[in-house]
């Protein structure tokens, strides 16, 4: 965060600058949702081997 506000109290940094945290951030949502959705799909096949 600090790395990116340092170049805005200057002048108007340029795109990658501004961007640049975007890729981290994505990875720590689709990682993030995969590990909340990770209980929820054991618990269905739990349920599916144990009726079938």
């Amino acid at each position: 965060v600090i790395a990116n506000f340092a170049p805005m109290a200057f002048r108007q940094p340029p795109a990658w600058v501004v961007y640049s945290p975007l890729l981290p951030l994505l990875l720590l949502l689709l990682s993030g949702l995969y590990m909340f959705v990770l209980p929820y799909a054991a618990k269905g096949r739990g349920m599916q081997r144990a009726g079938g």
